[in-house]
C-alpha cells in the first residue's frame, strides 16, 4: 500500500535564518515617487518606501517608517503610506528610519476650482472598490433589489440611467445631495442589504456627494481626455521572503498622458491565496508555502498584474540529472524556488503510471513481471513507444474527444456519435498531425453519420455557440463572459464575442433525402452588436475584421487563423492541455483558461513546450515522447520535506483519481470478469463504449462526463463518500470478486503457495510484488482467520481493490 512504503526523507538544512523586514541593517531609504503632485480633492499618492542592505537586499519599509508633514493643512498622510489633499500649496513629508532620512516635495493643486466629477471615470471606480456592481451583488444578471448594475461598470451609459433616472430619479436628490439613496444606502445611514459600503465622510464618500451636488453629470467637458489608455503596477515582479510584505503601486495613464496613482482606487486580487494575500490598499503578505502568486489588479476596463515569488531559502540544491529540456526548465525553477525534487519513480510505479496515463488500462501481472525483470537501461523508453502503438491508445484518447466534442446521442444521434468515435480512433491510430485534425473539426462539411467530426455542428448549432466552444477547446480562451459585458479578467469585448461567432453564421444543417442531415457552409452575415445593434465585421480574436474576398467558406479564414504557426494560443493551448493529462495539473490552469492574468507557472517552459510543438509538426505521439521520457515524469509521488507543500512546480507526481471508465475497466481485470454494458454484445471496455447516456450507476456515481460543455471540468475527480461506500459494499464489485471463473477463485483453485497467490494479487492489482511488511500483514488472512483458501482471497483482492494505491494513478 502506498502508505506503508518506506519514505527517505530529504532534510535540507537551514543556511540563514529568514529575519524579519523591518530589521536594521546598514543601506539607504528609497521612495517611490520622489516628488508629488496632487490635483483635485480626491487625489492620492502611494508612497512606497525601500530600505536597501548593505548586501543589495531591499526590502519594503513603508509601514515601518515615520513620516512627518511640515505644512499639515496642505496634505496629510496615513502610516501606510498614502497621501491624500488638504488645500492648495506646497509641502514637504519627511521620512525617517533609524539614522535615515528622506524628503519629499507635494504640491496640492486644483482644490478650489476643481474639475467636475466624471461618473465613468470618477464614480464606476468607486462602486467597483465597493463591490456595488460585482457579481454578488447589483452586478448579477437579475440585479439585486431592483436596482442593476453592469458587471464591474462595463456598461457605464446604463449604469447611469440606472443610477440618475430609473425609479424616477429617486436614487439621487440634487437639491439635497446628503439625503440621496446612494448615499445613504451606501454609508448604512438607511437599512442596506449589503450592509456598509462606504464610510461615511471618506474620500469615496465626498466624491460621490460632489457628483451630485454639480449636477449628476455623465460626461463633463473635456471628459474624452481622461480616458485611460494604460495601467502601470509597480513592481511587476516581487521575490519576497516567508512574512515579509510589499506594497503595490497602481498609475493609470489617461489619453492626454497624465498620470494619476489609482493604487487607493483599485481592486485587488490573488490566484494563489496560500502563496500570497493582498488586502484593499493593495499590501501584499507572502505565507509559508513556496511557489508563485499572480497579483491582479483592476482599475475600469484595464487588467495587469504583480508576480510574486517566494522561495525557500537555505535549501542545498543539486540538480538531478536531465534527459530533456524540460527537466533543464524545471530544475531552474525548483532551484529559484529553493524545493528539492523527489527521487525517480521505482520501476513498478513508472510502469502503472505511463500504462494508465497514456492507454487507460493497467499493466497485466505478466506484463509487470517482465517490465521489472528487464535489466536494460532504456526499457523506459521502448515500453513508452509500445505503448503509443498500441490499441488502447487510439481508443483512450478518442474517449477524450469524444467528450470534448460534446458527442452526446441525444442530440447528435447513435450513428453520429458512433462516426465521430471511429474517426477519432483512426486519427490517433494513424498519429494525424494535431493541425490538421484541428482542421478538420472546422471545415468539415457534409453527411453528419459520415465517419468525421460533423456531429459536433449538430450539438452545437449557434453561432456565437460554436464560437466560443471552439475558442476555449482550440485555443484554450474562454471568453463566454464577453457575451454580456466586457470580460472581467481579460481583454475581450462585446465586440470579440460577436466578431468570433460572424465566421459561423453560413453553417446550415441541410436535411438530406435519406432522414439524415449534412452540413453546409456558405457565405455568411455580419453579426449586430447586443447593445448598440451595429453590424461587427466578423474577426479573429485580438485580429482586424477579416477579409472574405473568393471565400466561400468563412471558417477558412478563421481555420488559416487559428492554425497559423504565429497564432498566440492554439499551439500552447494543446501542449498545456496534454501536459495537464499526463502532470495532473497545467502549467497555466485551468488548462482552457489562457490570459495574461493567468499566467503559467513556469512561463519558460511553457513556451519550450509550445514551440517543440510546432517544431515537431504538431505530431502529438512525439511530444509525448518527450513528455514521458522526461525526469520530471518519471519523479516518484513521494515527498520529501522541501516539496510536500508543492502543488504547481512539478517537484514530484502528482496523485490523480482514476477517471470513471479506467476505474471500471480496472476493476474488471483485476477480477477477470467482464463488465456486462445494457444493450450491448459482450466483450466491450468501458473506455470503447461511446454511448454517454447509456445507464450506468457505476459511471455516474464515478463522474463520466455527460458532454454538456467543452470543458475538461465536466469530469468529476473529486473522490466521495458515495464513491467509498460503492466500492466497499456494492453487490456488484462483490460478484466479480467472488465470480466462479475469476481471479480470485482460479488462484484460489490453483496449486500456488499462499505467498505466490498474494504475489500474483499485488501485481495484477498494485502492479508491484508485495514488500515484506505486506506479505506478512496479508498472510494471516490465510492462517490466522480461520478462512478457507478461496475466502482467503477474495478478501485480499477486496482489500487491495479498495486501497488508495489501487484507487490513485500516482
Amino acid at each position: 500500500m502506498v502508505h506503508r512504503r518506506k519514505l527517505r526523507l530529504l532534510v535540507g538544512a537551514w543556511a540563514i535564518l529568514l529575519l524579519p523586514c523591518t530589521k536594521t541593517v546598514a543601506g539607504e531609504l528609497g521612495v517611490q515617487p520622489a516628488s508629488i503632485v496632487l490635483t483635485g480633492p480626491e487625489a492620492s499618492q502611494q508612497l512606497v518606501t525601500t530600505l536597501l542592505s548593505a548586501d543589495g537586499e531591499s526590502s519594503d519599509v513603508t509601514r515601518v517608517v515615520s513620516y512627518e508633514v511640515s505644512q499639515p493643512t496642505v496634505a496629510t498622510i496615513d502610516q501606510r503610506g498614502l497621501v491624500r489633499p488638504l488645500a492648495e500649496g506646497q509641502t514637504e513629508i519627511t521620512i525617517r528610519h533609524n539614522d535615515h532620512q528622506l524628503v519629499v516635495p507635494v504640491d496640492v493643486q486644483g482644490l478650489q476650482t476643481p474639475a467636475p466629477v466624471s461618473f465613468s471615470h470618477d464614480v464606476i471606480p468607486i462602486l467597483t472598490k465597493a463591490g456595488c456592481n460585482s457579481g454578488g451583488c447589483h452586478g448579477k444578471a437579475e440585479g439585486q433589489n431592483g436596482f442593476k448594475l453592469s458587471i464591474f461598470g462595463f456598461d457605464s451609459a446604463t449604469d447611469f440611467d440606472a443610477i440618475a433616472n430609473e425609479g424616477r430619479g429617486r436614487r439621487i436628490w440634487l437639491s439635497a445631495p446628503e439625503r440621496s439613496l446612494l448615499l445613504s444606502k451606501a454609508t448604512a445611514q438607511v437599512p442596506h442589504g449589503g450592509g456598509q459600503k462606504i464610510e461615511p465622510d471618506s474620500y469615496h464618500h465626498n466624491c460621490l456627494r460632489r457628483w451630485i451636488s454639480e449636477g449628476a453629470q455623465f460626461a463633463p467637458t473635456g471628459d474624452e481626455d481622461r480616458h485611460i489608455v494604460d495601467l502601470e503596477v509597480e513592481p511587476q515582479q516581487q521575490i519576497l521572503l516567508r512574512g515579509q510584505s510589499h506594497q503595490l503601486r497602481v498609475t493609470a495613464v489617461d489619453a492626454a498622458g497624465n498620470r494619476h496613482c489609482v493604487t487607493a482606487i483599485a481592486d485587488y486580487e490573488t490566484n494563489a491565496e496560500a502563496i500570497a494575500r493582498i488586502d484593499s490598499t493593495g499590501l501584499i503578505q507572502v505565507g509559508d508555502i513556496p511557489g508563485e502568486a499572480v497579483i491582479l489588479v483592476r482599475y475600469l476596463d484595464h487588467i495587469s498584474c504583480c508576480q510574486v515569488t517566494l522561495p525557500r531559502p537555505g535549501i542545498e540544491f543539486q540538480r538531478p540529472p536531465e534527459t530533456n529540456f524540460i527537466d533543464r526548465l524545471v530544475w531552474d525553477k525548483l532551484q529559484r524556488l529553493g524545493i528539492i525534487p523527489s527521487e525517480i519513480a521505482d520501476d513498478s510505479m513508472f510502469m502503472r503510471r505511463v500504462f494508465l496515463d497514456t492507454i487507460g488500462t493497467l499493466p497485466t501481472a505478466a506484463e509487470t513481471r517482465t517490465f521489472l525483470a528487464d535489466s536494460t537501461p532504456d526499457k523506459r523508453a521502448r515500453l513508452i513507444d509500445q505503448l503509443l502503438e498500441r490499441d488502447e491508445y487510439a481508443i483512450y484518447w478518442a474517449m477524450h474527444w469524444l467528450n470534448l466534442l460534446r458527442a452526446d446521442r441525444t442530440k447528435v444521434s447513435p450513428e453520429g456519435v458512433l462516426a465521430m468515435q471511429r474517426w477519432l480512433q483512426r486519427i490517433f491510430s494513424e498519429n494525424h498531425p494535431y493541425d490538421e485534425m484541428a482542421r478538420e473539426i472546422l471545415m468539415v462539411q457534409g453527411n453528419t453519420s459520415a465517419d468525421g467530426p460533423g456531429s459536433f455542428y449538430k450539438a452545437i448549432k449557434e453561432p456565437d455557440e460554436l464560437g466560443r466552444s471552439l475558442s476555449q477547446l482550440l485555443l484554450g480562451v474562454r471568453i463566454e463572459c464577453a457575451q454580456c459585458h466586457h470580460h472581467p479578467s481579460e481583454r475581450w469585448s462585446q465586440e470579440d464575442y460577436v466578431g468570433l461567432a460572424g465566421f459561423f453564421t453560413g453553417v446550415k444543417l441541410k436535411h438530406l433525402p435519406s432522414g439524415k442531415e449534412a452540413i453546409v457552409s456558405r457565405g455568411g452575415d455580419d453579426l449586430p452588436h447586443p447593445r448598440t445593434g451595429q453590424l461587427v465585421p466578423a474577426r479573429a480574436l485580438g485580429t482586424a475584421p477579416a477579409d472574405f474576398t473568393n471565400i466561400g467558406d468563412r471558417r477558412r479564414v478563421l481555420a488559416d487563423w487559428i492554425t497559423a504557426p504565429d497564432n498566440p494560443y492554439f499551439a500552447k493551448a494543446i501542449a498545456n492541455r496534454l501536459w495537464a493529462h499526463y502532470f495532473g495539473r497545467g502549467l497555466i490552469d485551468p488548462i482552457d483558461d489562457i490570459r495574461a492574468t493567468n499566467p503559467a507557472t513556469n512561463a519558460h517552459l511553457m513556451q519550450a513546450l509550445t514551440e517543440h510543438l510546432q517544431q515537431v509538426n504538431y505530431d502529438l505521439k512525439q511530444f509525448t515522447r518527450t513528455l514521458l521520457n522526461s525526469r520530471v515524469y518519471q519523479l516518484s509521488s513521494l515527498t520529501n520535506s522541501s516539496n510536500a507543500d508543492d502543488y504547481q512546480n512539478f517537484s514530484h507526481a502528482a496523485t490523480k483519481s482514476l477517471p470513471a471508465e479506467v476505474l471500471l475497466d480496472a476493476i474488471c481485470q483485476s477480477t477477470g470478469v467482464r463488465e456486462h454494458f445494457d444493450g450491448w454484445p459482450g466483450g466491450y471496455r468501458a473506455i470503447e463504449v461511446w454511448d454517454n447516456r447509456m445507464p450506468s450507476y457505476f459511471f455516474r456515481l464515478f463522474g463520466r462526463p455527460v458532454r454538456a460543455t467543452v470543458c475538461e471540468c465536466e469530469r468529476s475527480d473529486e473522490p466521495s463518500t458515495a464513491q467509498a461506500l460503492h466500492l466497499l459494499n456494492s453487490p456488484e464489485i462483490a460478484d466479480k470478486v467472488g465470480a466462479r471463473h475469476g481471479i480470485a477463485q482460479t488462484l484460489a483453485n490453483s496449486d500456488l503457495s499462499d505467498d505466490e497467490i498474494i504475489e500474483e494479487l499485488y501485481l495484477n492489482t498494485v502492479s508491484r510484488f508485495p514488500d515484506e511488511i505486506d506479505r506478512q500483514s496479508v498472510l494471516q488472512a490465510f492462517r490466522d482467520l480461520g478462512l478457507d483458501r478461496r475466502a482467503a482471497t477474495e478478501d485480499v483482492l477486496w482489500a487491495l481493490l479498495n486501497s488508495k494505491e489501487y484507487l490513485f494513478n500516482h
